[in-house]
C-alpha cells in the first residue's frame, strides 16, 4: 500500500497547480505584466509637467502631490478620487511628507532652499525653515519629533525640530544624498549617499553617523523604502536599474534584482508584502517580500510614472502620470490573477496541515517548479 507524507501531498498539489495555472509558460524569472487593475483615471490641475514625491495622510484621506514644475502642492482626496485644493508658492517643490500625528505637511522647496510647513486643516503655509542647499526627500522620527531632510547636492542631512519649526543640526554625509528613512524598531535614520554607494545609519539621539555600509553592484543608490515586518531595506539604484535588498538584522546586502531603467520612488504595502518600484522610464515593477524578494510583475505603465504611493487600508496605489492632454492620477489596485486563484485551495490545504504557506510565496516559485520539474526546490 502506498503512503504519502503531508509534505509530499502539498508538493504534488503545487506542481499540479503549476501546470494548470502557468499553462505553457516555461520561462523562469520572467515577470508577467503588472498584477494591477485600474480603478480610476482622474485629471490633475496644471500642465503636463513634472511631478515629484507624494504622501498620504490616512487620517484625513488626503494625498499630497509635489507638482515641481508648477511650484505647488496638489491635494487629492483618495476617498472621493477628486482634487480638493492646490497650495501655491512652494518654489520647485520636490519632497512632500504628511505627518498625521502633527496635522502638518512638510514640503521641500529647492528654489528657495527651505522646508515649507503646511497646516493640514487650513491648507495654508505656516512656516518656512532653512533646509540646506537642495532639500529633497524627508523622514519623520516620531519618538523625537524631528524631521530629517535629504540635502541632495549639499551632501548633508538637515535636522529640524518640529516642535519649534527650527533647524537644529546639519549632518555631513560626504556625498550627494538620496532618500532618508526612519526605522522605529532600531531608532535609526537610514540615508542613501548615492555618490559613495553607501547606506548610512544615523543615531537620532546624537544626530551623528554611527555606521556606513557599502553597497555592491548599485550605481547611484537614490530611492529607499523600509520593510518593518521583514526587517529589510529596499534600495533603488538609478544609474544601473538594480534593486538592492539590505538586511536590517544582519546589516548585510542579501539580494540584487533587475528592474526598470532609472528607478526613483518606492512604496511598500505592509499587509500584502508588495513592493512597488516606479521609474523615470515609465516602467513599474511589483515584487513580493518574504524570506527573499521576488518580482511578480513588470511593465511600462505611462510616461513619467516615476512616483508611487500606497494606501495601507485599501491597498490602492497612486501614480501621477503625464499625458498629452494633461497630468492624470492613475488609481490602481492589485488584481487577482489566475495563478493566485489556483493557489488559494492549496493555501487551505497547507493551513489544514498547520503549515505556514503564503499564496504569493507559492506563486513566486511556480515558474521554477514548472520550468525545472523539481518539486524538491520548494522550501517553506
Amino acid at each position: 500500500m502506498l503512503s504519502f507524507s503531508p509534505r509530499s501531498i502539498l508538493l504534488t498539489a503545487v506542481v499540479a497547480a503549476a501546470a494548470i495555472g502557468c499553462g505553457h509558460d516555461r520561462v523562469a524569472n520572467v515577470a508577467p505584466a503588472l498584477p494591477l487593475r485600474t480603478v480610476a483615471t482622474v485629471p490633475l490641475p496644471g500642465s503636463a509637467s513634472r511631478f515629484d514625491y507624494e504622501s498620504l495622510d490616512p487620517r484625513t484621506n488626503l494625498l499630497f502631490l509635489a507638482h515641481l514644475a508648477a511650484s505647488e502642492v496638489v491635494v487629492f482626496n483618495v476617498k472621493t478620487n477628486r482634487v480638493v485644493a492646490t497650495i501655491p508658492d512652494i518654489d520647485h517643490v520636490h519632497g512632500v511628507l504628511a505627518v498625521s500625528q502633527l496635522g502638518r505637511v512638510f514640503a521641500t522647496a529647492t528654489g528657495t532652499s527651505d522646508v515649507v510647513v503646511i497646516d493640514e486643516r487650513t491648507l495654508k503655509i505656516t512656516a518656512r525653515i532653512p533646509g540646506g542647499t537642495y532639500p529633497d526627500g524627508m523622514a519623520y522620527d516620531a519618538a523625537d519629533q524631528k524631521l530629517y531632510v535629504s540635502d541632495e547636492h549639499g551632501a548633508t542631512d538637515t535636522v529640524i525640530d518640529t516642535k519649534a519649526n527650527a533647524r537644529i543640526a546639519t549632518i555631513p554625509l560626504g556625498g550627494d544624498v538620496g532618500n532618508t528613512q526612519y526605522d522605529a524598531a532600531t531608532h535609526r535614520v537610514y540615508v542613501n549617499v548615492q555618490t559613495r554607494g553607501e547606506l548610512v545609519a544615523i543615531d537620532p539621539a546624537k544626530d551623528a553617523i554611527v555606521a556606513r555600509y557599502t553597497l555592491s553592484g548599485c550605481g547611484s543608490n537614490h530611492g529607499l523604502s523600509l520593510d518593518a515586518s521583514h526587517r529589510k531595506a529596499y534600495i533603488a539604484c538609478e544609474a544601473n536599474a538594480q534593486l538592492v535588498v539590505f538586511d536590517l538584522v544582519s546589516l548585510k546586502q542579501t539580494q540584487i534584482i533587475d528592474i526598470g531603467a532609472d528607478p526613483d520612488v518606492l512604496a511598500y504595502d505592509d499587509e500584502r508584502s508588495l513592493l512597488y518600484v516606479a521609474t523615470e522610464s515609465g516602467t513599474v515593477s511589483v515584487l513580493v517580500a518574504g524570506a527573499s524578494l521576488h518580482k511578480i510583475g513588470e511593465a511600462f505603465l505611462a510616461k513619467n510614472a516615476h512616483i508611487v504611493a500606497v494606501d495601507q487600508r485599501t491597498h490602492r496605489v497612486y501614480f501621477p502620470v503625464l499625458a498629452d492632454s494633461g497630468p492624470r492620477m492613475l488609481v490602481m489596485e492589485p488584481a487577482p490573477s489566475r495563478r493566485t486563484e489556483t493557489l488559494r485551495p492549496l493555501l487551505r490545504v497547507a493551513r489544514g496541515m498547520n503549515r505556514e504557506v503564503n499564496v504569493s510565496w507559492l506563486g513566486s516559485r511556480l515558474p521554477t517548479l514548472t520550468a525545472r520539474g523539481r518539486a524538491s526546490r520548494l522550501r517553506p
